[in-house]
C-alpha cells in the first residue's frame, strides 16, 4: 500500500538569470514497510524534491509550479504551514544533510533531542530525557548521558550526523526522509545507520524516501530506485534491475563510476621524507576531566612520493594526527621530522618557511575557502606570500593551476558561494598544490562528493601526485577510495595506529580485529553493479 504518492511535482527557482526548473514533472511512490531511493549527480534535484513535500522550499526565489504530494490522505502541496508543522517531526522525519548548519549551536543535544517529543507528545521532560538516551544508545554514540548535556561543536561530524538521525526518528514517524544521512559516517558507522534505518522500517512499517548519491550504499538497502539527472527522472523501478540491469546511459555513468578498489602502480622512492615517533596529541577540556587523547604513542614513516591512507571510524583521531604532523595543532609529546628537520623543536619563523612544502587539503572546502575572495585571490595568496612569483608573472601562474585542476578561466573572478562542491574542492586543492609542496595532508577531500565528482577528483589527485611528486597521506573513512589510491594503509582506532602495512596485504589479509571488522562493513560488496 503506498504511503506517499508524488504526482508530476515540479519546482523552479527564480535567479537574476531567469527561471531555473529544479525539478521537471517527477513521480515518486513510497510503500510502506519500504525503501525507495532516490539517486543522482548533485544538482540534480534531489533534495529540492523533498524539501518541496514539507514546504522547505523558501518562497521566493522558489515556487511549486505544479503537482501533488498525497499523504495520509492529504495533499501536502496544498496544506498551511500550520498544519505542515503537526506533520514534520510527527508524522513525517527528516534527517539533513549537513547536521552542522541544521543543529542548534547555542542549545545542548539533549534539549534539541526532547523538543520534538516534548511538542508532539505527552511525554514528561523526564521521560524525554530517558527516550533521548535510548536513541543516542540505539545510532551508535557511546556515553549518551554525557553526549546529552554537549553542544554541537564538541562532536566530531560522524557524531553529529548520528545526533541528526535519532532527532528524525525519536517521534517513530510513518515517513522518513533521510537527505544523505550517511555521507559523513565511517564504514562501521554507516552500516549501523542503514542497519538501524532498515530495522526501523520493518519493525514499524514505516515507508523510507532516501536520497543519496551513493549507490554502494543504495545497493544494500533500497526496494525502489529513481535515477534523477538535471530535475528529471530519467529511470526507475526495482533496485535489484535498476543497479544490475541499467536502462538508461545516465545510470550507467553513475554506476561506472563507483570506486573499483583496484590500486594504482605507484613506484615511492625508498626515501623517509616523514617520520614520527611516540606522537600524542591529547585535549584538555577541563582540570577535572581526564584529557581526551586524539592521537596516542603513534609512530610510522612515509617514503618519498607515497600516499599513505589513513582510515578509522569518526573520533578515532585521523583528522587530527594530519592536523598534528602539519603542526596545525599543539601535540603533546613525541617527535616529528620532516626530510631531516625536527618540527618538534622547529621555531615560528622557521616553520612559516616551511608552510610552502607541506599543505593541507580541508574536508569542508566551503568553510575554508574565504567567502570574500575570488578563485583567483584564493590561488594567487599562497603565490605571493611565499614569493614564489612576481606581481607581472601572476595571472599567468593562476591560470596555470585553474588548468591544472581542470577549472575554466572564466570562473576566475567568482566567490566560493558560486560553485558546486566538485569545484570548490578543485580551488582547494588547487591552493594546496600552488606552492608545489612536496607533502600534502588530503583530510576527506571527496566524502561529500557524488560518485561521479569523486571519480574525477582521485583522477585529479592521482596525476598531480604525478606531475609534482607530491607525497600524501590520504584519510578517509571509505575504504573503496583507499584501496584505489593508497600505496599503504594505515588503520586508526581510539588514537592508536591497529595496523599498516600495504594496500593489497591490508585488505586482502587484515591482522588486527578491527581491521577485519571495517572490511566487513563495506556496502555493496555482494552487489553486481551491472
Amino acid at each position: 500500500m503506498s504511503l506517499l504518492t508524488v504526482k508530476d511535482l515540479s519546482v523552479s527557482f527564480v535567479t537574476r538569470n531567469g527561471t531555473v526548473q529544479a525539478v521537471r514533472s517527477v513521480n515518486v511512490d513510497v510503500k510502506e514497510n519500504a525503501l525507495t531511493a532516490i539517486i543522482g549527480e548533485s544538482g540534480s534535484g534531489k533534495s529540492v524534491l523533498c524539501y518541496a513535500l514539507l514546504g522547505l522550499i523558501p518562497t521566493p526565489p522558489g515556487r511549486i509550479d505544479g503537482g501533488e504530494a498525497w499523504f495520509a490522505g492529504q495533499d501536502l502541496l496544498t496544506l498551511s504551514q500550520r498544519d505542515l508543522r503537526r506533520v514534520r517531526g510527527s508524522k513525517i522525519g527528516m534527517v539533513f544533510q549537513d547536521p552542522m548548519t541544521s543543529l542548534n549551536p547555542f542549545l545542548r543535544i539533549g534539549e534539541q533531542l526532547a523538543e520534538p517529543l516534548l511538542l508532539h507528545t505527552d511525554l514528561s521532560k523526564k521521560q524525554a530525557k530517558t527516550r533521548s538516551i535510548e536513541l543516542l544508545e540505539e545510532v551508535g554514540l557511546n556515553e549518551p548521558e554525557q553526549a546529552m548535556q554537549a553542544y554541537p561543536f564538541e562532536f566530531s561530524g560522524g557524531m553529529r550526523q548520528r545526533v541528526m538521525i535519532a532527532m528524525a526518528l525519536i517521534n517513530e514517524p510513518q515517513l522518513l526522509i533521510a537527505d544523505e544521512p550517511t555521507t559523513a559516517l565511517d564504514a562501521t558507522i554507516q552500516a549501523q545507520i542503514l542497519d538501524l534505518i532498515k530495522s526501523l522500517q520493518t519493525r514499524r512499517g514505516i515507508g523510507v524516501l532516501f536520497i543519496s548519491h551513493d549507490l554502494a550504499v543504495v545497493a544494500e538497502i533500497a526496494d525502489e530506485i529513481l535515477v534523477m539527472e538535471k530535475g528529471n527522472a530519467v529511470e526507475s523501478g526495482n533496485a535489484q534491475a535498476v543497479i544490475e540491469q541499467p536502462q538508461h546511459d545516465y545510470t550507467k555513468k553513475l554506476l561506472a563510476s563507483i570506486p573499483s578498489g583496484a590500486p594504482r602502480n605507484y613506484k615511492p622512492k625508498p626515501q623517509t621524507l616523514l617520520s614520527v615517533e611516540g606522537l600524542r596529541t591529547w585535549f584538555y577540556p577541563n582540570a577535572k576531566t581526564h584529557p581526551v587523547r586524539a592521537v596516542d604513542d603513534v609512530s610510522f614513516a612515509i617514503q618519498k612520493g607515497e600516499v599513505l591512507g589513513l582510515v578509522g571510524e569518526s573520533g578515532s583521531g585521523k583528522s587530527t594526527l594530519g592536523r598534528s604532523l602539519l603542526k596545525l595543532v599543539n601535540i603533546t609529546a613525541g617527535q616529528i621530522h620532516f626530510d631531516g628537520i625536527n618540527l618538534s623543536t622547529i621555531s615560528t619563523p622557521d616553520l612559516k618557511a616551511l608552510r610552502r612544502r607541506m599543505q593541507m587539503i580541508f574536508q569542508d572546502p566551503y568553510s575554508s575557502l574565504n567567502p570574500r575572495m575570488t578563485v583567483f585571490d584564493t590561488l594567487a595568496e599562497p603565490l605571493l606570500l611565499h614569493n614564489l612569483v612576481n606581481r607581472s608573472d601572476l595571472g599567468a601562474a593562476v591560470r596555470i593551476l585553474m588548468d591544472d585542476v581542470g577549472l575554466a578561466l572564466a570562473f576566475a573572478k567568482k566567490y566560493p558561494h558560486e560553485f558546486s562542491g566538485g569545484q570548490r574542492q578543485r580551488i582547494a586543492i588547487g591552493r594546496a598544490i600552488a606552492t608545489k609542496p612536496d607533502f600534502v595532508v588530503a583530510d576527506e577531500p571527496v566524502s561529500a562528493l557524488d560518485v561521479t565528482i569523486q571519480a574525477q577528483i582521485l583522477t585529479l589527485l592521482a596525476d598531480l601526485k604525478e606531475e609534482y611528486g607530491i607525497t600524501m597521506l590520504f584519510v578517509s573513512h571509505d575504504l573503496a577510495v583507499i584501496r584505489q589510491i593508497s600505496d599503504r594503509v594505515a588503520v586508526m582506532y581510539n588514537g592508536k595506529l591497529e595496523e599498516i602495512g600495504p594496500t593489497k596485504a591490508v585488505f586482502e589479509r587484515p591482522e588486527s580485529a578491527y581491521t577485519r571488522r571495517l572490511l566487513q562493513a563495506i556496502p555493496g560488496q555482494n552487489v553486481d553493479f551491472g
